[in-house]
């Protein structure tokens, strides 16, 4: 068959064989590809900091959170892709797989340019709104204008990459990103050090670099011989389609951003302390990201491997693709605070020269170490309620148990002691909570839904 040619790349099998060996397989593609993201993004910051000054560094960093707020959205519809398709080739039924793909490149290519216009008009008074200096607030606005020309490009790459997890090729994403990521890292140099432009070149930059990532996998997707083909001629809406792809990506990137929103009351209590401890902490979040991104690659194939095989009616491996999924996202976490306890001075001195920085991270990083692997079991679940096409559910508990609790914690708790560790405490308690109940309601859900076999 024309799909078995030497060009088309081997993908992981996930309704046969070990479990065990091809989560890990179809994982380390993607752990590697949100690693390498997560360094690309930290080059932005580094470049500007480092060949442009602090006004263009302050002026990247004052758009952080309107930047994760617009991109978690758009993360969150390629998972509602990644889940309705990996359905569709379990079910093997080629007809819903070619209108579930067309459907999902328009429903993606939609959200992209609506945030595009969102993040665009409004980059002034949302960055005057989150109190932006006097004297970044130009160059930031500046920034966040640029960047958003790249957002439908992001949400299109999303949306490619949605499509080849659920079947089963993680390596081309981690390819396409390597290639864009590092024409980032050589156009930052370009604008920033031969242009002059500052954070305008950096935005220019990041922009290039996303239309390119998505141009590679589009070009893909329309080549590929297989029942994954893009098609142009065949780009139309389909409602039921549309209604799956949604009930999925609207919730899942919602959370996203209601993340974000928490975080801030986080930042808030952060804020209380002084300079140093202030500068501390900031460096020690750099590992929050690292090892998110590292563990949402297990997140990524229990909700694939589990919608893959409720479509082929493997009933039994999806349990077992929670629970492994779940164990190798514990194991990195648990695997990589430890380190972070070991060697968190050096992790810290990338960021920082001061020893007293150095010490006020390490007190963050001690309560952190031991938090990581807790959350596991809350992103495990929900990426399992996701595969069974549950998001709803998931996305209120998230907000009521990490979210909400976070809020009264600091309120309570943290207003009470006022110290480092009794901010971040609310971490691991918020992920522990959240956790238990979110498995609850897989749980309950699978028995009502695949159990007792019903489409969604």
């Amino acid at each position: 068959m024309r799909r078995n040619k030497p060009s088309q790349p081997r993908s992981i099998e996930m309704t046969t064989g070990s479990l065990w060996r091809n989560i890990l397989l179809f994982s380390l593609p993607l752990m590697l590809t949100q690693v390498l993201e997560v360094l690309f993004n930290l080059s932005d910051v580094a470049i500007a900091g480092k060949f442009a000054g602090y006004v263009a560094l302050g002026a990247v960093g004052s758009t952080t959170l309107l930047v994760s707020l617009f991109t978690g959205l758009l993360i969150g519809m390629g998972a509602g892709v990644n889940v309705a398709i990996a359905r569709s080739l379990g079910l093997g039924d080629d007809e819903q797989l070619e209108r579930t793909l067309h459907t999902s490149f328009l429903i993606c290519a939609c959200a992209g340019l609506l945030v595009c216009l969102v993040c665009a008009g409004l980059a002034g008074p949302m960055l005057r709104m989150l109190h932006t200096k006097d004297e970044l607030i130009d160059s930031a606005v500046s920034y966040l204008r640029i960047y958003a020309l790249g957002l439908p490009a992001m949400a299109i790459y999303n949306f490619g990459n949605g499509v080849l997890s659920a079947s089963g090729d993680t390596k081309r994403p981690l390819i396409y990103l390597s290639v864009a990521g590092a024409v980032n890292v050589a156009l930052n140099l370009f604008f920033v050090i031969v242009c002059n432009l500052a954070a305008t070149g950096v935005a220019i930059a990041s922009a290039i670099a996303q239309c390119l990532s998505a141009l590679l996998i589009v070009l893909h997707l329309l080549r590929r011989p297989d029942a994954c083909r893009l098609q142009l001629s065949k780009l139309r809406f389909h409602r039921a389609e549309c209604r799956r792809v949604l009930m999925i990506g609207i919730p899942s990137g919602l959370q996203n951003a209601i993340f974000a929103v928490a975080n801030l009351f986080v930042q808030v209590g952060v804020n209380s302390f002084d300079a140093v401890m202030v500068s501390g902490n900031s460096a020690a979040a750099n590992a929050d990201t690292l090892l998110f991104n590292m563990m949402s690659a297990f997140y990524t194939a229990c909700a694939s491997f589990i919608s893959r095989n409720w479509g082929a009616g493997k009933i039994d491996r999806m349990k077992k693709s929670y629970w492994i999924s779940v164990f190798y996202a514990f194991l990195v976490g648990a695997g990589a605070g430890m380190l972070l306890l070991l060697f968190g001075r050096q992790f810290l001195s990338i960021f920082a020269n001061e020893p007293e920085v150095i010490d006020a991270g390490m007190q963050r990083l001690r309560i952190m170490g031991f938090s990581y692997g807790v959350c596991a079991l809350m992103d495990g679940s929900i990426a399992a309620s996701r595969g069974i096409g549950r998001s709803i559910v998931p996305t209120v508990i998230v907000i009521l148990g990490s979210c909400m609790f976070r809020v009264a914690w600091i309120y309570t708790v943290f207003a009470y002691f006022h110290t480092i560790p009794s901010l971040y405490l609310l971490y691991i308690f918020s992920w522990a909570i959240t956790g238990v109940a979110e498995f609850l309601y897989f749980h309950r859900s699978y028995k009502k839904y695949v159990l007792d076999a019903r489409i969604w």
